[in-house]
């Protein structure tokens, strides 16, 4: 048994060997790639892709992993080596019943789609970037074709990035959200404005981005073990378990994108760091799904950075960096400014309360796209109706609409959802956190970090991808994830922020 495990141990490390590989070209592309490299990028990243496939679902593999299979049939679920098998036989039936050409085909196509998004986006060209939109559904739904006994053929895309949901589930927690935050929209709207004035300044861009390196060393990113690059949209990329990678976006008049970007992809890489080194180069040394990788960076970003406690702490250092912006103003009227809520058309810019619109509207999206209701040369104007409907807003151009985000270039189709699971998952371990570590926001407030990251290493990062994520949740909080935290939270937050709000039915 040893003997079978340890050659499947040593083939599904080349197989991972290959995958970092082929991710370290997709974070050249995104930072540092020639603009016109794209067309010999995409086939060498397509090739590296298509070739870890193929290692992975190799006949070889399978036999190992049906024969493991029976032996370690009745081992605790806590097993290291049981685990490496059960997680490795569900990757690889989803894998083996996707072609490796298909495979070869997708990789390609999002290659190419990312430069010819960021071309069209800096253009505010729709047109430009229609024919590879419409290219990656059409491939997305062939992959979704693989599954043919899915309820939806939005569930085996959704599959790969958070296993075990469904469509059916995202639906009836949109729905949920829609309910209790709508109502708390339009309360807040009716309330005086914040004023954020004080965030839309001159803010020298060397001067953020020494800033915001700064707050991501002391929540604990060690740049011995990645670094911080610049990209059109921020992402996180991990290379294997010592070198985790973050980008961020700087503006010169908000500054808010470089601050607050910085510690929600500091937030996923610090989950990246958090697994053991025993599952080095193994399918276990991977996040649970990206729904608990997203719960990590929205609680870093947010309950941290967005909290009073941190902000007691960490404004005096503000103010000393940009003493001419933010000399005279009050450390309460920037915490407000940080937490104001209003309808914005960018995600990644979005508030707490409204954020869940803006993925509620892409999943729906999605979904139509995906099973012929809705056509892409119509996804700008259903995008406007969407963003009009959810937000109030009327969207002046397609980057500020439709080609705000890189997931569709990318063919991350299905993973929209993963933020709003992040969101209630954020608060609910957070809350556990607290509970366990009654210290936790006090330490926050004297700059330690450290509590609440031990504690997520202990709980969270160590399993990796042991376990899938409803179950790791539940490990983790000792019981199934609920919206009803995180509706408390966002009501008991802006309540002292605006006044009586309307009191959300989940908490009757």
């Amino acid at each position: 048994m040893l003997a079978k495990l340890e050659q499947l141990k040593a083939r599904l490390a080349e197989a991972d060997d290959v995958e970092n590989a082929a991710a370290l070209l997709e974070w050249d592309q995104l930072t540092m790639m020639p603009a016109r490299g794209d067309a010999g990028r995409a086939s060498q990243y397509a090739t590296l892709q298509k070739i870890g496939h193929e290692m992975f679902t190799a006949e070889e593999v399978g036999r190992l992993l049906e024969d493991l299979g029976h032996e370690y049939r009745d081992a605790p679920a806590e097993d290291d080596d049981a685990a490496y098998v059960r997680v490795a036989a569900r990757i690889y039936r989803h894998k083996t019943r996707i072609p490796g050409a298909l495979v070869g085909e997708v990789s390609e196509a999002t290659s190419l789609g990312q430069q010819v998004w960021a071309e069209a986006r800096a253009k505010n060209d729709f047109e430009a970037f229609r024919p590879l939109m419409e290219r990656n559904f059409e491939l997305k739904r062939q992959v979704a074709a693989c599954f043919p006994d899915a309820e939806s053929p939005y569930d085996p895309l959704l599959d790969e990035y958070e296993p075990g949901m469904r469509s059916a589930q995202v639906r009836k927690m949109f729905a949920e959200l829609k309910r209790e935050l709508v109502p708390l929209v339009q309360a807040i709207a009716e309330r005086p404005a914040v004023d954020d004035s004080m965030l839309h300044q001159t803010y020298p861009e060397e001067q953020q981005w020494a800033v915001s390196a700064n707050v991501i060393k002391q929540f604990g990113y060690s740049f011995e073990y990645g670094r911080m690059d610049r990209a059109v949209h921020p992402f996180c990329t991990s290379f294997g378990l010592h070198d985790v990678r973050i980008t961020t976006r700087v503006l010169p008049n908000f500054l808010s994108a470089c601050l607050m970007g910085s510690m929600h992809e500091t937030g996923h890489a610090l989950y990246d760091l958090g697994y053991p080194d025993k599952y080095a180069r193994s399918p276990l040394g991977h996040s649970a799904s990206l729904g608990i990788h997203e719960s990590q960076s929205r609680m870093w970003e947010n309950l941290v950075g967005r909290s009073r406690g941190f902000w007691g702490y960490f404004y005096p250092q503000l103010q000393a960096a940009f003493p001419s912006q933010l000399g005279g103003v009050k450390e309460n009227d920037f915490y407000r400014a940080i937490n104001k809520v209003r309808p914005t058309y960018i995600r990644v810019e979005a508030d707490e309360v409204t954020y869940n619109l803006h993925t509620m509207l892409r999943f729906e999206l999605e979904m139509d796209l995906l099973e012929g209701r809705l056509e892409a040369r119509h996804a700008p104007a259903a995008w406007n109706a969407k963003v009009k409907e959810y937000l109030g807003l009327e969207a002046p151009e397609d980057r500020l609409g439709v080609l705000q985000d890189t997931h569709w270039a990318g063919g991350l189709i299905g993973y929209f959802p993963t933020y709003t699971i992040g969101n209630l998952a954020s608060v609910q371990l957070y809350d556990k956190a607290v509970s366990d570590v009654p210290s936790i926001p006090d330490d926050i407030a004297r700059g330690r970090f450290d509590t609440l990251l031990g504690w997520l290493r202990e709980n969270v990062h160590q399993h990796g991808r042991k376990y899938l994520p409803a179950e790791l949740i539940e490990r983790a909080t000792g019981r199934a994830l609920s919206a009803r935290p995180y509706v408390r939270y966002l009501y008991d937050k802006y309540q002292q922020i605006y006044g009586d709000l309307p009191r959300p039915t989940v908490l009757e």
